[in-house]
C-alpha cells in the first residue's frame, strides 16, 4: 500500500512517526509486513552495525509473598502458602557469590510487595551485594516496589531513591508498567500504581541519575491502540529525560494466570506475527529516542527470540540463572542460557555477538 510505504519512508529518513501511523504499521500483512521488517532491520543495522548484545547477569527474586493481586501473575502467593519464600540476606549473599563466580556483571533484584518487610531489608540487600563486589551493577526494584518503600518509610519518592543510591542502587527495571492505560490497569492490576504514578516515579528516578529500562506487557485484554498509547507514554518520557536504556516487549504468558480465566474480559491472544510487528514498530517509533530494543528469550523461547533479531531487536537480554516469574505463569523455556549458547544463537541469525554491561557499554566482541 502506498500509505504504508510513505510511513516507512518517513522512518527511513529519521522522521518521527505518529500514533496513527504506528497503529497502521501494527496492522500490516503480506508484502507490507515484509517491507516493515526490512526497514526495521535496516534502521537497526545502521544504529548498531549488525551488533547484537547480551549481558551476563543473574536474577534474584527475594520473595514471592505479595498482596497486590495482579490477575496476570502466578508468581505471588500469601505468606500462609506452603510455597511462599523470603530469602534472608545470607541466602542473597550466596546468590551474589554464585553470580560473581560465573562472571556476572549485573544482578537484577525484584520481588513481591511483601508487607512483612521494612525499608532496611531492601537497603541491606544492596549493601550485601556491594560488600561482596563493589563493581557488581545492581539493577533493582520496580517503580511499584519504590512506591511501597515510600509508604513503609513514610517518606517521599525522592528521599527513598536517595537512600537506595547511597546503599548501592545503580539502575532500575522499568517493570510494573504492564500497559500504561488506566482502563486496562483497573482490570489486570487494580491495586497497582496508576499510569501517572508510574510516570512520576520513573521521571524522578531519571532526574536523580538512575537510568531505567522500559517495558510493555502485551497480548492479554488490551487492543492495538492501547499498545501504541503505551509506546507514546514512553517516548514522551524519553524525550524529556533520556533516562531509558532500552525497551523490552514482554508477551503475556497465559498458561496459569487468573486473567486467562476471566470470561468477561476475553484474551486477545498475540501470535507470532503480532509479536514481530510490535518489535519492528517499536524500532521505528523509538527511532530517535531509545536505541536498544530487547527480546525476552524466556517468554518467547530462544528460537523465536532469534527470529526477532531480524525485526529491529539488537539485544538478547541476559543469562538470568534464576527466573521464577515467567516460569510460574507457565513459560516453557527454562531459566538459564549460557553465554556460549547466546553467542551461537546470535551468530546463526547473521549478527555479530557482543557482551555488554547494563548501560550498554561493550565489554567484549566475539
Amino acid at each position: 500500500m502506498k500509505e504504508i510505504n510513505k510511513i516507512l519512508k518517513k522512518a527511513e529518513d529519521s522522521e518521527e512517526i505518529n500514533q496513527e501511523e504506528a497503529l497502521s504499521l501494527l496492522k500490516v500483512t503480506g508484502k507490507d509486513f515484509f517491507a516493515l521488517q526490512q526497514v526495521a532491520d535496516q534502521i537497526c543495522f545502521e544504529k548498531k552495525n549488525n551488533l547484537v548484545t547480551f549481558v551476563i547477569n543473574r536474577n534474584i527474586n527475594f520473595t514471592n509473598i505479595c498482596y497486590q493481586g495482579c490477575k496476570f501473575c502466578s508468581f505471588s502467593v500469601s505468606n500462609k502458602n506452603e510455597e511462599s519464600f523470603l530469602k534472608n540476606h545470607e541466602e542473597i549473599k550466596e546468590d551474589v557469590i554464585d553470580a560473581k563466580r560465573v562472571g556476572c556483571t549485573e544482578v537484577c533484584i525484584q520481588g513481591g510487595i511483601n508487607p512483612e518487610l521494612d525499608f532496611d531489608y531492601y537497603l541491606d540487600i544492596l549493601r550485601v551485594v556491594k560488600k561482596i563486589d563493589s563493581n557488581m551493577h545492581i539493577h533493582a526494584f520496580s517503580p511499584q516496589e519504590v512506591f511501597h518503600m515510600a509508604k513503609i518509610y513514610s517518606s517521599s519518592i525522592e528521599d527513598v531513591l536517595k537512600e537506595l543510591i547511597r546503599a548501592g542502587l545503580d539502575s532500575m527495571p522499568g517493570t510494573a508498567a504492564e500497559i500504561l492505560v488506566d482502563d486496562i490497569r483497573k482490570v489486570i492490576c487494580p491495586n497497582k500504581i496508576s499510569t501517572s504514578q508510574w510516570i512520576d516515579i520513573i521521571k524522578i528516578a531519571h532526574n536523580s541519575g538512575i537510568p531505567t529500562t522500559s517495558t510493555i506487557m502485551y497480548g492479554h485484554i488490551e487492543d492495538l491502540q492501547n499498545r501504541i498509547e503505551h509506546l507514546q507514554v514512553l517516548r514522551n518520557i524519553q524525550a524529556e529525560t533520556s533516562g531509558f536504556t532500552e525497551f523490552v516487549p514482554l508477551p503475556f504468558v497465559s498458561e496459569n494466570p487468573v486473567l486467562s480465566k476471566l470470561t468477561e474480559y476475553p484474551l486477545k491472544a498475540s501470535y507470532g506475527m503480532a509479536d514481530l510487528k510490535l518489535f519492528a514498530v517499536a524500532r521505528l517509533f523509538f527511532n530517535n529516542y531509545i536505541d536498544n530494543i530487547q527480546c525476552s528469550w524466556v517468554k518467547l523461547g530462544p528460537k523465536f527470540a532469534q527470529v526477532s533479531l531480524n525485526f529491529g531487536v539488537n539485544d538478547f537480554s541476559g543469562t538470568l540463572m534464576e527466573e521464577n516469574i515467567s516460569k510460574s505463569a507457565g513459560a516453557d523455556f527454562g531459566e538459564y542460557l549460557t553465554p556460549e549458547k547466546i553467542i551461537d544463537i546470535i551468530r546463526s541469525a547473521g549478527k555479530h555477538p557482543a557482551q555488554r554491561d547494563t548501560l550498554y557499554r561493550i565489554l567484549k566482541n566475539y
